[in-house]
């Protein structure tokens, strides 16, 4: 029998440094009632879903104090759990965590239908600097507000609410990073959910990257991820217009074979929708990534034991 979960997409379109917390969370709430109307198993949002992307600019004090969440569910966003609780709907979720003990994390969870949390992850490959960059008029500063993820990258066992498919989380930067998505197949993933807020632009300074060429990429990691690791994967983006800065759409659901099979058209709120066979991932995991028959880390050191290139003569 076949495995299938129908999953949505469910993009944002921008979320303004002076918009309120309720009128974002009444747009997710939103957003997740569209895709429950389409049927949908589970929801995919983007990276920070419940704020702007705060790291463009430099913060102190409580105004940075306010963009952190300091237990997940809280009494700000427990109707969005209510909701998704009330239609039988799971649901990835990106935010920006405090602990108790005062570190912070660039995070996701994955809540079950019951309205439970079934996983978290934190954000490992954080972009950008800790210093702001002179003269530039938006700042990549997560390396400044996150600390790096320190639980590496654990899988869900999702339960038969979800066809008991393995589920692995990335967050942004992390799907650009090879290593990450095999971590996690390594453990038998099926499904990888990743929120993203990606600037249309070379955050990094420089005119180089389009907001094309930077959607072309985006759209590239999913897919090609996808098909070396034999397993769907769900890419949702913040996107248009935020405070003067672009993000990219091209929020995307892959297949295992790397192929596109459903797409966002704009860079607003919107949600595209498939139904997802988790047995399809079989064909790549029992032949050309059976990794038991065909992998050999004894060559693959230098992954873990290098950070930079070296260069040998």
């Amino acid at each position: 029998m076949s495995r299938i979960i129908r999953i949505a997409a469910a993009q944002m379109g921008p979320t303004q440094r002076t918009d309120s917390r309720a009128d974002t969370l009444a747009r997710l709430i939103t957003l997740l009632e569209q895709s429950a109307r389409q049927g949908a198993d589970l929801v995919v949002f983007p990276e920070l879903a419940l704020t702007t992307f705060f790291p463009r600019w430099l913060l102190e004090g409580q105004e940075l104090q306010d963009y952190f969440e300091k237990s997940m569910p809280n009494p700000n966003v427990q109707p969005l759990f209510d909701r998704a609780m009330e239609l039988g709907v799971s649901f990835y979720l990106g935010y920006a965590e405090l602990t108790p003990d005062g570190q912070r994390f660039n995070t996701s969870v994955l809540v079950g239908p019951d309205g439970q949390i079934m996983g978290k992850y934190r954000k490992i490959h954080l972009p950008g600097s800790v210093e702001p960059r002179p003269g530039a008029v938006y700042q990549q500063l997560e390396k400044r507000y996150f600390e790096y993820g320190d639980i590496g990258f654990p899988v869900v066992h999702s339960g038969q609410a979800l066809k008991d498919a393995i589920i692995g989380m990335l967050i942004c930067n992390d799907r650009r990073w090879p290593e990450a998505w095999r971590c996690l197949a390594l453990q038998g993933m099926e499904l990888l959910c990743v929120g993203y807020n990606s600037a249309a632009y070379d955050p990094n300074g420089g005119d180089t990257e389009s907001a094309a060429l930077r959607t072309f990429h985006a759209q590239l990691v999913a897919q090609s991820n996808s098909y070396m690791n034999a397993c769907w994967s769900v890419a949702v983006a913040k996107a248009g217009n935020e405070d003067g800065s672009g993000l990219i759409g091209g929020s995307c659901i892959v297949d295992p074979d790397g192929q596109i099979v459903a797409e966002a058209k704009t860079l607003a709120d919107e949600v595209v929708v498939a139904d997802c066979d988790m047995d399809q991932c079989l064909q790549g995991k029992s032949k050309m990534f059976n990794f038991e028959a065909h992998r050999r880390p004894q060559w693959y050191t230098p992954i873990t034991e290098q950070v930079g290139a070296i260069i040998r003569k």
